[in-house]
């Protein structure tokens, strides 16, 4: 084999099939990242056998080709050429990557005892803009678990009715939901996406909003399709939890409050609180005013902030990073809480229903 690639697309396309590579694995193959120069595209492609990315990068096949590469010393060799063309050669599993002067000489590994993505037929597609898929999951991902013990909260729930696509996260403590409108209707579908997906499928898209991706799905895998790249992905198999049995529309007391503020005063609370430490935020509603008091080893923090309220007063605590997840993914200027009892969830959602997001209360001392 023998290929002429950029070094900027090469790395560029290294970096995006690199997250499909496991850090710890009892298969040294799966550590690798497969070159596959064997038809009229180089694909990079990498397995992890639970995710997989395999992606198109641009460049001259001047002899076709296979080889699998060891990720971390081929992403560790191109990062360091000389930003110019890249040449790659392969001699039986012996590889030689040139870039003006600098010339290294590595081992690779046969490409046949490499792990192919599944094939997924693409029928049924499911199109949405790559900003929209990247935003409902940088405001949900933060609230799924990260306790592998605990299954289902390890994902997101990717839920199609109609012309709406909602996604949901929980973790037993909160629970993140966001909906969009489609632009056209498709068969309603439900299916849990590992968070570790989301996070990648995240971390990859550009995030512009005239840039599509495609979604494909079969009982137990889903595909992502965009640019010159897809992502194949296990499901989650089971039966998600009931969300809408979780949320409630009575409330006791609603709060209306400037989110900057009520961010910014929870965000000072946290300099007083320890890594280790579960201290809360105790927030005493009342009248037209809004106290929020912390008392930890380090010391304490009391302010108030001005609130619209109509209800009963309450006193409540809460964990205050899972207040400052929330409200960082909120865009608008006003946020509204919906309170029931201080052991019950706050519910912090817009009239429109394209947010909510669930937070359990804490118990907590009175403070003096």
């Amino acid at each position: 084999m023998e290929l002429r690639i950029n070094k900027s697309y090469l790395s560029q396309a290294i970096q995006i099939v690199s997250r499909a590579v496991p850090t710890r694995t009892t298969m040294s193959i799966l550590e690798c990242i497969l070159i596959d120069a064997s038809g009229t595209e180089i694909r990079l492609i990498a397995n992890d056998l639970e995710l997989g990315i395999q992606t198109t990068v641009p460049g001259i096949i001047i002899e076709r080709g296979i080889i699998a590469v060891d990720a971390s010393i081929f992403m560790g060799i191109v990062r360091k050429l000389p930003d110019n063309d890249v040449t790659i050669v392969t001699e039986g599993e012996k590889i030689t990557i040139t870039c003006e002067k600098a010339k290294f000489t590595i081992l690779g590994r046969d490409g046949a005892d490499f792990t192919y993505l599944p094939q997924i037929e693409r029928e049924d597609e499911i199109r949405i803009s790559q900003f929209t898929m990247k935003d409902l999951i940088n405001r949900t991902i933060f609230s799924i678990s990260s306790n592998e013990s605990n299954g289902m909260m390890t994902g997101e729930l990717l839920e199609i009715r109609g012309d709406r696509l909602r996604m949901v996260a929980l973790d037993g403590h909160r629970i993140a939901i966001r909906s969009v409108e489609l632009l056209q209707s498709y068969p309603d579908r439900k299916v849990i996406v590992p968070g570790k997906t989301m996070q990648e499928i995240s971390k990859i898209l550009s995030g512009d909003t005239d840039r599509s991706l495609s979604l494909y799905f079969t009982d137990k895998h889903v595909l992502f399709a965009f640019d010159d790249t897809i992502v194949v992905s296990r499901l989650i198999e089971g039966e998600y939890y009931r969300v809408d049995r979780m949320l409630s529309s009575d409330f006791q007391t609603r709060v209306t409050v400037n989110r900057r503020e009520f961010l910014s005063c929870i965000d000072r609370a946290t300099l007083l609180v320890k890594e280790e430490d579960k201290k809360p935020v105790i927030i005493l509603i009342g009248e037209d005013t809004m106290e929020m008091k912390i008392n930890t080893t380090l010391g304490s923090m009391d302010e108030e902030i001005d609130i619209e309220k109509d209800g009963a007063e309450m006193n409540i605590g809460f964990n205050p990073k899972f207040l400052i997840d929330a409200l960082r993914a909120i865009d608008q200027d006003e946020v509204t809480l919906y309170l029931v009892s201080p052991k019950a969830p706050c519910y912090i959602r817009d009239v429109e229903e394209t947010y909510c997001y669930l937070i359990l209360p804490v118990n907590f001392i009175t403070i003096d």
